[in-house]
């Protein structure tokens, strides 16, 4: 996969992708199967090698990712290369991607119908890759696997499907809004490593509905006195992480 020019040196290697992976990134950047592909500068397939125990599910590019072929590189992706790192992992041990490989104009929500025709291409990227946990990162990868479910009661609470653990968890933009969510993201992705170890290991004991989280703190009331600055331009979502999951809400997205 080829980078724009004067991309970040720090960048490069993302765009490294092995054979297992190649003929699908090259289907996709042919794809015409919704309205999206008519207005992305690029397609954003994913990142990370084939091998990955672990594989984030996202929601759907935003403007950087958009203009760089690569998922979660603004703000937000900053703060995933600390989590990551805060769990002893990196972007080169995890394969990152989203439930939308397009941007959807204006940083939309992505609709119903382009999730579905998404939905072949993700099905082919756990299919390839194997993971032994999914995590997903915001509502609309959530309801995949937890539909009707609140983000704010189950995150990091794994739910055993098909041999694999998937654990909801908070769009790392959450915290880019609220500040108090940060510890709570750090702490769920500090789970990780133990997740991983516990399907190599074969332990069962990962119930197929799971327990309820402790509940992330409530939002901070507003401060009349206090206008603050508009967020950048690939951040402008409404930081939905109470409300339950609501694929077809035309509510801000959290990139």
């Amino acid at each position: 996969m080829a980078a724009p020019p004067n991309t970040d040196a720090k960048l490069l290697p993302l765009y490294e992708v092995d054979g297992a992976l190649l003929p699908l990134y090259e289907q996709i950047a042919d794809c015409p199967n919704c309205e999206l592909a008519r207005t992305r500068s690029r397609t954003v397939p994913g990142s990370g090698p084939s091998t990955a125990e672990i594989m984030f599910v996202g929601e759907a590019p935003g403007k950087n990712e958009d203009e760089l072929g690569l998922p979660f590189v603004g703000a937000s992706g900053r703060f995933l290369d600390e989590l990551l790192a805060s769990a002893g992992l990196s972007r080169q041990t995890v394969y990152i991607c989203n439930v939308v490989k397009c941007r959807p104009p204006n940083n939309a929500d992505p609709e119903p119908q382009q999730i579905a025709a998404c939905a072949g291409y993700l099905d082919r990227q756990i299919e390839i890759i194997d993971p032994k946990v999914i995590v997903t990162l915001g509502r609309f990868s959530m309801a995949r696997w937890f539909s009707g479910a609140t983000i704010s009661k189950i995150h990091g609470q794994p739910k055993r499907v098909d041999g694999r653990l998937i654990v909801p968890m908070f769009h790392p933009a959450a915290a880019l809004h609220r500040g108090d969510l940060r510890p709570v993201i750090t702490a769920d992705f500090q789970k990780l490593p133990a997740l991983v170890e516990q399907v190599r290991s074969g332990d069962g004991d990962v119930p197929s509905t799971p327990p309820a989280a402790p509940p992330a703190p409530p939002p901070p009331p507003p401060e009349s006195s206090v206008t603050a600055s508009p967020p950048a331009a690939e951040e402008q979502r409404t930081p939905l992480v109470s409300a339950a999951v609501a694929p077809e809400s035309t509510q801000g997205r959290l990139v």
